[in-house]
């Protein structure tokens, strides 16, 4: 099984589609700001992205223009990691992509829609709570990102078996390529010729 870039590319896509969704359903929502309808979309877009956002139009200003030419350079940058020869690009661009899912799906959650809240304990003592809304969405997003990195690890897995097998071919045609020339005592004085085996 080879590696196919747009299947390494899928998971980190869809997040930068629900990045300008959000994106495109905000912008039409000053537009249509009495329809229920485009409430609802935005509603259900917002906690993948909202966060983002926020600290994207804190620290560089508000612009559709901005916003844009971040997903397009994020969604080039990512393309072109899947697409190298080496696997540390898709590597970062998928598990980069689920990290960031899963802190904007927790960041979004609130305790009182949370559907989860899990309580720990620090070494020292010192208990908090983490509260994760786990909806459908949120669990179907998570689950794409898991099987995202789970399909990184067989690529590379596998890449790594067919390499060493290759290496393995190559170092046994070597040896058989200086077996084939085999040592004959001539004639004359010690002197030897090679000649070549019929193996």
């Amino acid at each position: 099984m080879t590696r196919k870039p747009t299947l390494l590319f899928a998971f980190p896509a869809l997040m930068l589609f629900l990045l300008a969704a959000e994106r495109t359903a905000t912008f039409l929502l000053g537009t249509y700001s009495a329809s229920p309808a485009m409430w609802r979309v935005w509603l259900e877009l917002r906690p993948f992205s909202t966060m983002f956002w926020q600290q994207v139009d804190f620290y560089l200003g508000g612009s559709m223009a901005l916003d844009a030419a971040i997903i397009l350079a994020a969604s080039a940058a990512c393309w072109m990691a899947c697409q190298a020869k080496r696997s540390a690009g898709f590597f970062l661009a998928n598990h980069a992509a689920l990290l960031f899912a899963g802190l904007m799906i927790a960041v979004g959650s609130h305790s009182e829609t949370a559907s989860t809240i899990a309580t720990f304990t620090a070494p020292r003592g010192l208990q908090f709570s983490l509260a994760i809304d786990f909806s459908w969405k949120n669990s179907l997003v998570l689950c794409l990102g898991l099987a995202a990195c789970a399909y990184c690890h067989v690529a590379f897995l596998r890449e790594a078996k067919l390499r060493t097998e290759a290496r393995a071919v190559r170092i046994l045609a070597l040896q058989r390529t200086s077996k084939a020339c085999l040592p004959k005592v001539g004639t004359g004085f010690g002197t030897k010729t090679c000649v070549k085996s019929k193996t």
